[in-house]
C-alpha cells in the first residue's frame, strides 16, 4: 500500500507548450483564480495519469519557479510543470504529452517537497541532467531571491533538448555553466566540478542514474559527508545488462513468485495480489524496505548506508534485485 495521501486537488490547464521534441510544459490554475498551496524551492506535485492499460496512477512532477520574490511561492496562483516523454514508460508521460488539453481538469495533490534546499552559508552548487533542471531551477530563483550564492551545473545531450535555457541565463548569468554531450564529445566531468568546490559548498543533483551514480561515487571518494550532498532521481529503475529472472519466497505464507528481468519485486509483489508498503518507487525514500532472511541483494537504492548494504539484511523491492536465483523475504 501506498503511504497516506492528501485530498486532491482540481486544477484547470491554463496552458500546455512544446518546449522542445521532449518535454512539454503545464501551467495549473484554479477555476476560480485563487490562491493555490504554498511550496519551497524541490518541492513537487503528484498529477494522475492514465495509463496505457486504461488504469490511474500517480506521476510526480517537480514544480518550477523563476520569479526571485522573496513570497512567489508562498500563495502562487499557478502551478508550472514540465514534462519529458518517455516513449518506453507505463504511459504516464504520454498521457500528459498527448492526451492533456487546455481547459482540461486534472486531480493534484498538493505540493510536497523531499528534496528541501538548505539555508547554509556556502555556496549551493546545482547539478542537472536533462529535465532534472525542473526542482533546481526553483532553487537557483530562490537562493537569488536570498542573495545567496549559488552555482548551476547543466548538462544535456543538445543544446535543442535542454529547457528553459534563456530563463536559466536571465537568471544566473555568469554562475550557470552548461555541458552539451553532442558539443563537448564525452559525458560531464564530475571530478573537474567538484574540484571547483570548497568546504562550505552543498551539493544538490537531479538527473539521470548515470549522473547521480558518477556524483555519489565522486563525493564519496573525497570524503564529502552525506550531510552535503543532496539529490533526487528523476529516471525510473531500467532494466541494466545481466537482469535476471529469479524466484521471491515469502516465509510467512510460503507462498513463492518469480520475477521476470523486466519487472521489479514491488511490482511482481503487487501484480501477484499483494499489498506492500511503497512511495517513490526510485529507491530513495525508504518505505518499501522489506527484511531478508535468505539470499544475495543486487543493491541499487539510495537508502541504505555502505554498512547496511554489506549486512544483506534489508531490501529496497522498488529498486533492488537478487544477484543469485533465490531470495527469501519476511513477508
Amino acid at each position: 500500500m501506498t503511504s497516506p495521501s492528501p485530498v486532491p486537488l482540481q486544477l484547470r490547464v491554463e496552458e500546455t507548450r512544446e518546449l522542445n521534441g521532449l518535454i512539454r510544459m503545464i501551467r495549473l490554475r484554479a477555476d476560480d483564480g485563487s490562491a493555490l498551496p504554498g511550496y519551497t524551492a524541490g518541492a513537487h506535485l503528484r498529477v494522475q495519469v492514465e495509463l496505457a492499460d486504461g488504469k490511474t496512477d500517480w506521476r510526480h512532477y517537480s514544480l518550477i519557479n523563476f520569479s526571485t520574490r522573496p513570497d512567489a511561492c508562498d500563495r502562487p496562483t499557478e502551478y508550472l510543470i514540465a514534462v519529458r516523454r518517455e516513449d518506453l514508460g507505463r504511459g504516464g508521460s504520454r498521457f500528459m504529452h498527448e492526451r492533456v488539453q487546455t481547459g482540461q481538469a486534472l486531480n493534484i495533490e498538493p505540493p510536497k517537497n523531499e528534496f528541501e534546499l538548505r539555508d547554509d552559508p556556502g555556496c549551493a552548487v546545482l547539478v542537472a541532467g536533462g529535465i532534472g533542471v525542473t526542482p533546481l531551477a526553483s532553487m537557483a530563483a530562490r537562493r537569488v531571491a536570498q542573495g545567496a550564492p549559488v552555482r548551476m551545473h547543466y548538462a544535456g545531450r543538445s543544446r535543442e533538448l535542454m529547457a528553459f535555457l534563456p530563463e536559466l541565463q536571465a537568471l544566473l548569468g555568469a554562475s550557470l555553466n552548461l555541458h552539451i554531450d553532442t558539443e563537448a564529445g564525452a559525458p560531464p566531468d564530475v571530478a573537474a566540478l567538484l574540484d571547483g568546490c570548497a568546504g562550505s559548498d552543498q551539493l544538490y543533483v537531479c538527473g539521470p542514474k548515470p549522473m547521480l551514480d558518477a556524483a555519489l561515487a565522486a563525493t564519496q571518494a573525497r570524503g564529502w559527508s552525506r550531510e552535503r550532498v543532496h539529490f533526487e532521481v528523476f529516471t525510473p529503475p531500467v532494466v541494466e545488462a545481466g537482469d535476471h529472472a529469479f524466484e521471491v519466497v515469502l516465509a510467512q505464507s510460503g507462498r513463492s513468485l518469480t520475477v521476470p528481468p523486466d519487472q521489479s519485486i514491488l511490482e511482481c509483489l503487487i501484480a501477484a495480489g499483494c499489498d506492500p508498503f511503497f512511495d517513490c518507487q526510485r529507491g530513495e525514500c525508504g518505505v518499501c524496505a522489506v527484511p531478508v532472511i535468505e539470499g544475495e541483494i543486487d543493491h541499487r537504492d539510495y537508502v541504505l548506508s555502505e554498512s547496511e548494504k554489506r549486512e544483506g539484511k534489508l531490501i529496497q523491492v522498488c529498486v533492488s534485485r537478487c544477484k543469485g536465483q533465490r531470495l527469501v523475504l519476511d513477508l
